[in-house]
């Protein structure tokens, strides 16, 4: 009996071996994801799929896939599948949650903090030999102890950041869905508040929410209006929740101070985007959980997930249980 087929559309930080076992595995090797007609074409053909989030899996390729048994993502978010037409064709959607609360929300602090103390913008200037002498007023930013820092969406990711920010002794804002129980809110010293009220009253807006029609461009020209001047925002969360148009204007006019992103709309960024003429803002390729640790978890939880599929049972990490 043959082996069955699992293609893998990017390099995985992790041994292979186990997989190996019990499927035969070819793996995209470039940098790049694979364009969307090689997808098609693997689809087709394959038994499992382990992909990113950089892969569009609609529903044109899940109704070509006519042996496909398991997806696995590598990521928590699953925005980028269908999962209405993976599970109307039966198909169990695997992804990691959990294993990369705390690598992202270390990260959104590495960003707020080189945010408010402009540490790229620094980098920058030395060395391109303007430190020239210790200057009173060279580069400067805003405080983070005692600063009052605003939590949309909060999830594992937003109270882990909370906990982070109880050290720097800052009032803490949180707005989402779903208030948390009072024993919560005491133990991490937050306040329930106003998606509004949050956005006038913090120095530091940190976004931690999934991407949905209800949080697309959540950020735009109406919320900075009503962001301080002197306020910087961090996201960490969707690059979509956030405006790039209204962001630049924000940024460009001095309506916020500064931002710090993780993602962008699209991504990678253009190179053409305006937000790259900006030294107010700070752009990373999606590292929030690129820790060594974090990812090789990542990894290992989605070759768990696949490896379930292909044998038949139950994903350990599943999006769409109702398939079973």
């Amino acid at each position: 009996m043959s082996q069955p087929k699992v293609f893998i559309t990017r390099r995985l930080p992790t041994q292979l071996e186990q997989l190996q076992e019990i499927a035969s595995i070819e793996v995209w090797t470039e940098r790049q994801p694979p364009p969307y007609e090689i997808l098609l074409e693997k689809i087709q053909s394959i038994d499992g799929l382990l992909c990113l989030l950089t892969d569009r899996i609609d529903r044109q390729l899940l109704e070509a896939a006519t042996s496909l048994k398991v997806i696995s993502q590598m990521a928590v978010g699953y925005d980028n599948i269908d999962i209405p037409a993976a599970t109307s064709q039966q198909i169990p959607v695997g992804h990691t949650p959990g294993v990369l609360t705390d690598a992202t929300a270390d990260f959104a602090w590495a960003l707020l903090m080189a945010a408010a103390r402009r540490v790229v913008e620094a980098d920058r200037f030395t060395r391109a030999g303007e430190w020239r002498t210790w200057e009173p007023d060279l580069l400067l930013g805003p405080n983070i102890t005692g600063a009052t820092l605003g939590i949309v969406g909060f999830g594992r990711i937003g109270q882990a950041v909370a906990r982070r920010a109880k050290g720097f002794e800052m009032r803490i804002l949180y707005t989402s869905r779903h208030r948390c129980e009072p024993e919560l809110e005491q133990s991490l010293a937050v306040e329930f508040v106003a998606f509004d009220r949050l956005l006038c009253e913090s120095d530091f807006v940190t976004i931690h929410t999934p991407l949905s029609e209800d949080t697309y461009h959540l950020f735009s020209d109406r919320e900075f209006e009503q962001m301080k001047p002197s306020s910087i925002l961090i996201n960490t969360s969707r690059g979509a929740v956030v405006d790039p148009d209204g962001l630049y204007q924000a940024l460009s006019t001095g309506q916020i101070a500064g931002a710090a992103l993780d993602v962008t709309e699209p991504e990678p960024i253009p190179m053409d985007s305006s937000l790259l003429t900006l030294d107010n803002v700070i752009i990373a390729p999606h590292l929030g959980s690129a820790s060594r640790q974090t990812r090789e978890k990542m990894a290992n939880m989605a070759i768990e997930n696949l490896m379930a599929g292909l044998r038949g049972d139950r994903l350990p990490y599943c999006v769409n249980p109702e398939v079973y």
